[in-house]
């Protein structure tokens, strides 16, 4: 029987982001963001021992890209409320399936570094809410 190679969400993003022309193209990111959950569950399957570790990566690379881009002040409504998304549908994913619960961890820390974006009211994102 023939196995399939074991995904890497962390070589993925990093291949897609090294393809990324000036400036950013948000639409890809937002790509990728919507792609975090389906990662999180066939690196974490395909590959147990280094799966959390990849997906992870992956994850926290993409939001590093969001924060830099709200600190330029470039960061667009849409490519937030992606990363949001992509955040719930990851905590969803990994209380979902057996063994993933660890990566609930990883969402947190990421969910918290996104919140700090928010306006004082804890709610929109540039008077918009995400």
């Amino acid at each position: 029987m023939v196995q399939a190679p074991a995904t890497d969400f962390s070589a993925f993003v990093l291949d897609i982001l090294s393809h990324t022309t000036h400036p950013i193209d948000q639409k890809v990111l937002c790509h990728c963001l919507q792609l975090a959950s389906s990662f999180l569950v066939t690196d974490l399957t395909m590959d147990p021992q280094h799966g959390l570790s990849t997906w992870s990566l992956g994850l926290s690379r993409i939001v590093d890209v969001v924060l830099a881009l709200h600190a330029r002040d470039e960061l667009e409504v849409s490519t937030l409320s992606a990363a949001s998304m992509a955040c719930s549908e990851c905590w969803t994913t990994a209380g979902s399936f057996k063994g993933m619960q660890d990566s609930r961890a990883k969402v947190r820390e990421i969910g918290n570094k996104l919140k700090k974006l928010l306006d004082t009211n804890r709610r929109t994102y540039k008077v918009y809410a995400p």
